[in-house]
């Protein structure tokens, strides 16, 4: 088997696991949930703005919001703008794995040896 080595100096996210053993959510989700924690703190938290790194269209990145808001890990306000619209805007999200329990996959598949949760 091959073995991949990335030099993690620059450029790498650290994040939590629980979000991605997180049974009730979607792949669509976790990976939204990821990606949002890799980005800087200024990024333009809103559909608008997640939906322009990626491939999919705003309803399929709310979808993945709105999944995310229900589970508990990221909390949305609506601001209004300049010319008095609202604006949807994700406040923060939350490293939940200490005061929620989730279902996540327990016991751990045999291809997860060594990556016990913790």
């Amino acid at each position: 088997m091959t073995v991949f080595h990335v030099a993690k100096n620059t450029n790498y996210t650290v994040m939590s696991n629980h979000h991605l053993r997180n049974r009730e959510l979607s792949l669509k989700a976790k990976g939204l949930l990821s990606q949002m924690l890799s980005l800087s703190e200024k990024w333009d938290y809103t559909l608008q703005g997640l939906a322009y790194i990626n491939r999919e269209q705003i309803d399929a990145i709310r979808q993945a919001v709105h999944e995310l808001e229900e589970a508990g890990y990221i909390v949305r306000t609506r601001e209004r703008d300049s010319r008095v619209q609202l604006r949807g805007k994700i406040l923060s999200s939350k490293d939940l794995s200490i005061t929620h329990s989730f279902p996540i996959l327990s016991p751990a598949p045999s291809c997860w040896k060594g990556m016990e949760q913790k």
